[in-house]
């Protein structure tokens, strides 16, 4: 799971910084200020689920289970859901997108939770 959760964080922090320079260099003169908004939304829950993701990683060679397991693979579900829809509701302005949202940020609920039943049930 390491070297997996290391690579994903990797991914993701490239990608959420290019985002993010991308959003503000590329996409400032195209973008309404409520979507601009929006994207920045996204591109902050990436790099701070990143973090966490990164944590999760390290925590895998100390701790060992299910648990941990399943906050990286919520981590990781909840970046590509929230952010991603984020992404592209405000890149092809198509509203119904941010349905999508609220379930990457379940994914986001479930993982911090799983990290906190991990930490819990330490000895």
């Amino acid at each position: 799971m390491l070297r997996g959760f290391l690579m994903l964080a990797a991914f993701f922090g490239f990608t959420g910084v290019a985002l993010g320079a991308f959003a503000a260099h590329g996409l400032k003169n195209r973008l309404t200020p409520e979507y601009l908004a929006i994207f920045h939304t996204g591109v902050t829950y990436q790099l701070v689920h990143t973090l966490a993701l990164l944590g999760v990683a390290l925590l895998a060679t100390q701790i060992p289970g299910r648990l941990i397991t399943w906050a990286g693979a919520s981590f990781t579900i909840g970046i590509l859901l929230f952010s991603g829809s984020l992404y592209l509701l405000t890149i092809t302005g198509v509203s119904k997108l941010g349905i999508i949202t609220p379930f990457g940020g379940l994914a986001f609920l479930v993982g911090w939770f799983c990290l906190g039943l991990a930490a819990w049930r330490l000895t």
